[in-house]
């Protein structure tokens, strides 16, 4: 059965000392009401080695928010995947909308990423979705079915191991949510597409996540989807409270 999953990406928040009382906080919270679903924090490079040792790798995964698309060398300021593994961290975010508008990362750099992470044993959180006009456009489908090129080359062993994230582009951090019914019906299509692929069982095994400001009080009706499995959560994975609120809707 697939998983539900409750993942915080930090993004660039939070210094060092910060981050790791963030997850000290959220160890203890998590260790004393334990969660029904599984948890991740994706945290700013330099977080990892830190995090890592102080929460309960039974309770709380940690992750990346991002990895090279190259194994190692002349690569001033990037940081593999084997980096990342060393740390203890056991997920990478890939393919986040930031990632693809800022730093223009394509499906071919995409597919590379993903490659070396899960050849460092992480498991890649893979995120797609489409941005306002091509939303307003009814586009999205196609969107979504063109990033899933980055993961489609994957055997189906591997894909198995991936994560996806359906990111509403025109979504994150505006105040707007997608509707329950808009976020479960572009989770199914994207199922549908994995089912295409790869065949109904792996497709049914796949934890699809929504991320486009989730927070506590829409948390439960969207989880309530049938393919919805879980959040990507930006803002709110920066208090314990809010990210606890978001996890308590698996109760």
């Amino acid at each position: 059965m697939r998983k539900n999953i409750v993942a915080g990406n930090w993004k660039m928040n939070k210094n060092l000392q910060e981050g790791i009382a963030l997850a000290k906080e959220l160890n203890e919270v998590l260790t004393a009401d334990k969660p029904n679903c599984d948890v991740i924090i994706c945290t700013p490079f330099i977080h990892l080695a830190s995090v890592t040792p102080i929460v309960d790798s039974s309770i709380i995964g940690v992750g990346a928010e991002n990895c090279a698309d190259k194994v190692s060398g002349a690569y001033t300021g990037e940081v593999s995947a084997e980096m990342v593994a060393s740390t203890g961290a056991q997920y990478v975010i890939l393919g986040h909308s930031e990632r693809r508008a800022y730093y223009h990362e394509t499906v071919e750099i995409l597919a590379e990423k993903v490659k070396l992470a899960l050849a460092n044993n992480l498991k890649p959180i893979f995120c797609i979705g489409e941005v306002l006009e091509e939303r307003e456009a009814n586009k999205q489908n196609e969107v979504v079915e063109a990033q899933l090129a980055s993961v489609f080359s994957l055997s189906a062993e591997d894909f198995g191991k991936v994560i996806l994230a359906y990111e509403p582009v025109w979504a994150i951090g505006t105040g707007k949510t997608a509707t329950p019914e808009q976020a479960q019906e572009i989770h199914a299509h994207i199922r549908s597409l994995v089912a295409a692929k790869y065949g109904q069982e792996v497709a049914d095994n796949t934890s699809i996540l929504y991320g486009g400001s989730c927070k506590p009080s829409n948390a439960k009706e969207l989880f309530a989807n049938p393919d919805v499995d879980g959040g990507l959560i930006g803002g709110a994975a920066l208090k314990a409270a809010d990210f606890k609120g978001i996890i308590d809707a698996f109760k």
